[in-house]
């Protein structure tokens, strides 16, 4: 990586979107306020939950990475204080605290959603899904619950009722610095395939939860595949770019980016990481662009139609415009410190980012992003058995690929987080299990039916021994009777129930 030319271009990025307020629209305001915070308490509610159904397998006592061992291990570090992981289960992390929370956090996302104390319930919807991810890993460690905390931070701020530029300027930049970064890891990917047009022709075929549609898409030519991979690389590294572009370069930056997402949501799930990026793209409309589908609404009759948005006559006071311009200022600087460390090896960035980070890095709500910065070129997936004393029975998870003649469903918004972490498992499955697997190995022994909501199949009652083997799945050719052709390529051992703890 020419770590100088990186940080260069880092820095000439953002500050092309820091320098002049020219590419804050007008126009935005208190409509575009109001649907955002409206997608954004239904993104809260889908995510707590999808929480709340796996908290039982994977965060209560006795699950695959439970809260209060991880708590109890935080504690038990020498001078670790509640700030290196905030969150509310520090002192109480039973099973009805966890699901208490996941509920509170459902309901208060829905509370926004209806338009109800609005910026408070979304304040504390964002307390409650840092105590969830400070403590869940290796669940809770995904990009977009970094995503959902960093929007929830800024929609604390947005007003409802007036325009507010600096905050508009905060949300804006947070769509650059979603695609841009994100382009950037891709650019400087060290496996080279964004720049030889490889990535794509891999990439459908090898995402850790392919779509139903992933299959046809695979299928296209692979000089289709080259122009798609490109046309990935303008859309996060130019695209971004029009939102500096005046109206008319927002509108056409928000329907190439909408539609790049769409097409993310139709062929693989991401858990609710499209809808928010969706829901952000908003910032790139004015209210004027939401007003226009409102004339409809004004055919209907009075009582079915929605209330108009009050405006706020009083001017924000001298006092909290200045409190907005710090954090602001502040936030800016900081994103730009960690983009500059995450993306070249200038010492003096990285030394700025070791200082500062352990003021604002707990809160996880200042983030740089780099999804797909390498797309992997082989898909192996870990396979879970049991043996009944007669026979071995294959478990097939619910929402990855087992039998090759199944299709795998449109899941997203909800994230099967088992599912995703153990495609991680398969990168690197000639290393140690990590902890959760073996976990969930004595489960499928000791406790077969708190894991059966994660499998497809039937588990065994009471299993003399689990295994775990490795297949290499690829699509299958047109043509073919199943839609997957595997091949395995590793077998662990078999464990006898009996003898694990």
């Amino acid at each position: 990586m020419n770590t100088s030319f990186c940080g260069r271009v880092v820095d000439l990025a953002y500050a092309r979107g820091m320098a002049s307020p020219r590419w804050i629209s007008p126009d935005s305001g208190p409509v575009v306020a109001r649907a955002f915070h409206a997608a954004l308490g239904l993104i809260f509610a889908i995510a707590f939950g999808s929480l709340a159904a796996q908290i039982h397998l994977l965060f209560a006592p006795g699950g695959l990475a439970p809260i209060a061992e991880t708590v109890a291990a935080l504690r038990a570090e020498p001078g670790l204080t509640a700030w290196a992981a905030p969150s509310l289960f520090w002192w109480l992390s039973g099973d009805t605290i966890l699901y208490t929370a996941a509920v509170a956090g459902l309901f208060l996302g829905l509370l926004a959603f209806a338009g109800i104390a609005v910026r408070l319930c979304l304040a504390l919807a964002t307390l409650l899904y840092l105590s969830f991810v400070s403590v869940g890993a290796p669940f809770l460690g995904f990009q977009w619950d970094s995503l959902l905390l960093e929007c929830g931070l800024l929609a604390v701020l947005l007003p409802r009722t007036r325009p507010s530029p600096i905050v508009h300027l905060l949300f804006t930049f947070l769509i650059f610095k979603l695609y841009f970064e994100s382009g950037l890891a891709k650019w400087y990917s060290s496996a080279g395939d964004w720049h030889d047009g490889s990535a794509m022709t891999y990439y459908y075929e090898t995402a850790p939860l392919p779509g139903p549609l992933a299959w046809y898409m695979h299928q296209l030519p692979a000089a289709w595949h080259m122009i798609e991979g490109w046309l990935v690389l303008v859309g996060e590294l130019l695209v971004p770019l029009l939102i500096f572009c005046g109206r008319r370069g927002r509108q056409v930056a928000v329907a190439l980016l909408t539609g790049f997402q769409l097409v993310n949501l139709a062929t693989a799930n991401y858990g609710f990481f499209c809808h928010l990026a969706l829901a952000l793209h908003l910032f790139l409309l004015s209210d004027a662009d939401l007003e226009r589908p409102r004339r409809w609404v004004r055919r209907l009759p009075p009582a079915l139609r929605p209330p108009p948005v009050p405006e706020d006559s009083k001017p924000q006071g001298p006092v909290r415009a200045a409190l907005v311009g710090a954090f602001a200022g502040l936030y800016l600087a900081a994103s730009l410190v960690d983009a500059r460390a995450t993306f070249s090896d200038d010492p003096t960035a990285q030394r700025w980012a070791e200082e500062l980070a352990p003021w604002y890095a707990p809160l996880r709500m200042i983030n740089t992003y780099h999804l797909f910065g390498q797309i992997t070129r082989v898909r192996v997936e870990p396979e879970l058995a049991g043996f009944d004393g007669e026979a071995w029975t294959d478990y097939a998870l619910r929402y990855k690929p087992g039998p090759t003649d199944r299709l795998l469903p449109l899941v997203a918004p909800h994230q099967p987080r088992l599912d995703f972490q153990l495609w991680f498992y398969g990168l690197v499955m000639r290393r140690q299990p990590p902890e959760y697997v073996l976990r969930l190995l004595v489960m499928l022994c000791r406790d077969p039916t708190r894991a059966q909501s994660a499998f497809a199949t039937p588990l065994l009652p009471a299993p003399q021994a689990v295994s775990l083997r490795f297949w290499r799945y690829n699509f299958s050719a047109p043509g073919s009777d199943a839609w997957w052709t595997r091949q395995e390529v590793g077998h662990a051992s078999a464990l006898r129930c009996a003898d694990l703890p």
